[in-house]
């Protein structure tokens, strides 16, 4: 089961916390966009179709002048006069005044600029507000087509168009142009439509526009051309309503598009608006929004990352230091970090181990001291073998009448003896050491004459403090297992060199020595607590030198180049006495 640290919980619990608030936020925010994107949509075709019903009223305000004025007494009458000669007479040129008048008046009733023309078949003449004159045919071409006419005209680099209304009496003629007795023209520019762009785009519209698919455009006098031509190449009309919206893509920019068909003219008002400026607030709300989450989030990490620091690693380390501690490793210590409370328990921890430390090694140096002081014990009792074997080799002697041997033994003897019992001293000289290793070498010598032996240790070394009875039983050990069990067996090596600022004894012999597999249990013996089947003076060999001198210092066993075993000591931090 994987487990999770405390600064992984708390950054997974603040991201969980979140993610609810920023998903509520994103709907919120969603159905915000859409609704104020919807609202708009409507606001815009809703004030759209009241400014096209407005251009509507107008224009068929202006489409029912013609009809008002072909029911005119005045037109009327002037239909049913004949015209004798070129020349109007005085009533025709009163009443070609009167008509003028009614015609002016008619064109001053809307503030559109529109002019208004009666073409009277019988007279031959076109009457306007200000003219009187013969008329051509052709100038009435359109007249049999119905509805709203639209021309284009080009002045300078000025484009317009015309719009034609014509009224024909009688109604029934089929051929207007032929049959028809009167017809009146109605006529207006493209220049009254952008007067009310302009004021239309004045109120907050962004670039309204009027447009017929096959005829062209008419832009409001500040339209930006070139965009609405972009806008316009996007738009199908043969998929759009009379009042319709679109959303269209301009590389980054996001317009929606509104149409309303003209039922009077059938062009189509265009307007649009750039969606990415009207939800421009909405969207730094949002970066506002995210920023705000991304920074909680910042600092949620760096608290949840300080909490770690603080608390998490600090409880780790301990719990780590108390695992150590249960193994048995007293060499654990905790780094104290800042001043705070996990300071002041690694501290406390430091201490504790030391003092436990203290307390172990001063317990296992106490039994090591029983243990010494019985070995001491041991050594200050006559060895009844060894003690037999000494004045066995006196008698004898005695019997002989070797009075120097006699003396020699008991010269040695008494030595060895004094040596071995003198317990005041926790540190002797190595001279003093090897003066008592001696004597014992001479009493071993004088019970077995083979037996041979060499002290090559520098003069400098002498005056060394050294543990006494540190060597003795290395050489015990030799002559004992090594030199007694082989009747080839005779010399034994005493040895002394420096190696990496310790000093370091030797003791070989060319005895039976012992294999790898004996040594190793050997050596593995002098690091378990003592027991019946542990050599007891090897043993405490081992343990003083390490208790007193550090790690660094052992007792270690190899093969002889003499054939038998080598047994070295190395002792650190040696002091001149």
């Amino acid at each position: 089961m994987v487990r999770y640290h405390l600064f992984t919980k708390m950054v997974l619990l603040i991201v969980i916390m979140l993610i609810p608030v920023v998903l509520l936020y994103s709907y919120s925010n969603k159905m915000t966009t859409n609704v104020v994107v919807s609202e708009l949509n409507r606001s815009s075709s809703n004030q759209l179709a009241f400014f096209q019903s407005q251009v509507n009223t107008s224009i068929e305000e202006l489409s029912s002048w013609p009809i008002t004025l072909i029911h005119d007494p005045d037109i009327e009458g002037f239909e049913q006069q004949d015209l004798e000669s070129e020349y109007l007479n005085l009533d025709l040129i009163n009443h070609v005044k009167r008509i003028q008048n009614k015609l002016s008046i008619q064109e001053s009733s809307s503030n559109w600029r529109s002019s208004l023309s009666l073409y009277s078949a019988s007279m031959k003449r076109m009457i306007t507000e200000n003219d009187a004159r013969t008329y051509d045919k052709k100038e009435l071409e359109n007249a049999n087509l119905p509805g709203w006419q639209v021309q284009k005209v080009t002045t300078g680099n000025e484009e317009r168009y015309l719009f034609s209304w014509y009224t024909s009496s009688p109604y029934s003629a089929r051929d207007v142009v032929e049959n028809a007795r009167s017809i009146i023209k109605l006529e207006f520019d493209s220049t009254n439509i952008q007067d009310m762009l302009d004021k239309f785009k004045s109120n907050g519209r962004r670039d309204p526009f009027y447009y017929i698919p096959g005829t062209g455009t008419i832009y409001n006098r500040t339209a930006d051309i070139d965009r609405s031509t972009e806008l316009l190449k996007q738009l199908d009309f043969t998929e759009i309503k009379d009042v319709d919206y679109r959303t269209i893509e301009l590389g980054e920019e996001v317009y929606s598009v509104h149409t309303v068909i003209s039922p009077a003219t059938g062009w189509y008002l265009i307007d649009y608006i750039p969606l990415t400026d009207v939800l421009a607030p909405i969207k730094n709300s949002n970066r506002l929004f995210y920023g705000a989450v991304a920074c909680l989030l910042f600092m949620s990490f760096l608290a949840a990352y300080l909490l770690y620091v603080q608390v998490q690693i600090p409880v780790r380390d301990l719990m780590h230091g108390f695992q150590r501690l249960k193994i048995g490793d007293y060499s654990v210590r905790l780094k104290p970090k800042g001043r705070n409370e996990f300071s002041f328990l690694s501290e406390r921890f430091n201490s504790m181990v030391i003092q436990i430390q203290e307390l172990f090694e001063h317990v296992y140096l106490e039994q090591i001291q029983v243990r010494e002081a019985r070995l001491k014990q041991l050594q200050s009792q006559i060895n009844p073998h060894f003690f037999y074997n000494c004045f066995s080799y006196i008698t004898s002697m005695a019997k002989l009448g070797k009075t120097d041997a006699v003396v020699a033994m008991s010269h040695n003897l008494s030595r060895y003896y004094r040596y071995t019992t003198r317990q005041e001293k926790d540190l002797v000289p190595l001279k003093e050491e090897i003066a008592f290793v001696i004597s014992y070498l001479k009493i071993q010598k004088m019970r077995m004459s083979r037996l041979d032996y060499v002290m090559e240790i520098p003069e400098e070394m002498m005056e060394l403090l050294v543990p006494p009875l540190v060597l003795q039983p290395l050489i015990e050990n030799a002559v004992i297992h090594g030199i007694e069990r082989s009747a080839d067996a005779s010399f034994i090596r005493v040895s002394g060199f420096e190696d990496e600022g310790r000093l370091c004894l030797e003791v070989e012999d060319d005895g039976l020595g012992m294999n790898e597999e004996a040594m190793r249990l050997l050596q593995n013996q002098l690091t378990r607590p003592m027991d019946e089947h542990s050599g007891c003076g090897l043993w405490n060999v081992n343990q003083r030198v390490q208790l007193r001198y550090g790690e660094r210092s052992y007792l270690t066993f190899g093969k002889s180049p003499m054939g038998g075993l080598k047994a070295t000591i190395y002792i650190d931090n040696i002091k001149k006495g």
